[in-house]
């Protein structure tokens, strides 16, 4: 698909918006870019120049450049020349579906229409669609420039043959796209995520832990082997010579018991406030733009590391 591609419209252009033109721009792809909000167009330029130095690291494809960036004031004119859509409208329903109708009154035939959505389900940003059988779920991880993962999704109404074609593009265009099987609310990534979130809010909540020994216990701990390798050959690995048939036979048990254990939490004034105050403890001898770039400049040395690594997956 991709060497039919040399046009992308981005609709929305929020942080995630803005991240997804960059990486397009990068791959040498012109870019057609929209979004309602008050100064628009000025911060999609600011912040797609922001991005850029971190994508010259990565390698640009060739033909790429800042001036192949086009801002347009309505959703028609971005879209009508463009041979794959990325949508990154507000996580409100009645929003992405308008955003959908007007994607469609002007878009190709044909053209994928992917949907950026964090949360949403497909079939019911499609449910009102004219064609829904090419909408999908394209949902990055974020930054979407700097981050590889992509979560892709079809909804009921969705053609699998439309499915394959956006896992092939996001491949092709240096992503790793995953195929999520069924609908479920926050996808995959975000709900271990949350699930993870889940317990560390519970343990600082009851004073288990501070927020900064919770941070050192996932990057100083699984965090560092998580980067390599996901849990389940982690989990493979721990099981020495007898791999995950030995793990699950002995760590069965406790993790069983662990689970039934954890915590029950919600995000109230209370917790909000302690969690807060941990972080701006925590952050209180960094200066937090450089803990920024230089934590994207090691992401970026781990990514070349894995890519030149064969038995990493």
């Amino acid at each position: 698909m991709n060497e039919s591609v040399t046009t992308i419209a981005v609709v929305g252009c929020g942080v995630i918006g803005a991240s997804w033109a960059a990486y397009f721009l990068a791959k040498g792809f012109s870019v057609a870019a929209t979004d309602p909000g008050d100064h628009a167009e000025h911060n999609l330029q600011k912040w797609v120049r922001a991005f850029w130095p971190t994508l010259e690291q990565q390698g640009l494809s060739d033909g790429a450049s800042l001036d192949n960036l086009s801002f347009h004031q309505n959703v028609a004119d971005t879209v009508r020349h463009a041979q794959f859509i990325q949508e990154n409208g507000p996580e409100r329903l009645d929003i992405k579906r308008r955003l959908i109708a007007d994607i469609e009154a002007a878009a190709p035939s044909g053209t994928l229409i992917a949907s950026s959505s964090s949360g949403l389900l497909i079939s019911d940003i499609q449910s009102a669609a004219q064609f829904p059988e090419r909408i999908v779920l394209g949902h990055p991880f974020n930054p979407p420039h700097l981050i590889p993962l992509v979560e892709v999704l079809g909804g009921k109404l969705t053609s699998q043959d439309n499915v394959q074609r956006a896992i092939e593009f996001y491949r092709s265009i240096g992503k790793k796209p995953i195929h999520i099987r069924q609908e479920i609310k926050g996808h995959v990534a975000n709900r271990l995520q949350a699930a993870l979130w889940k317990e560390a809010f519970y343990l600082v909540n009851n004073d288990v832990i501070s927020v900064a020994d919770l941070d050192t216990a996932i990057s100083f701990g699984p965090g560092l082997r998580w980067a390599l390798l996901g849990p389940f050959l982690n989990l493979h690995l721990s099981g020495g010579e007898g791999g995950i048939e030995h793990a699950l036979e002995h760590l069965g048990p406790p993790i069983e018991d662990w689970w039934a254990d954890l915590g029950q939490v919600t995000l109230s004034a209370d917790t909000n406030k302690k969690i807060i105050d941990g972080v701006k403890h925590e952050l209180a001898p960094y200066d937090e733009i450089r803990m920024r770039q230089q934590r994207d400049a090691v992401l970026l040395t781990l990514m070349q590391l894995k890519k030149d690594s064969d038995q990493l997956p």
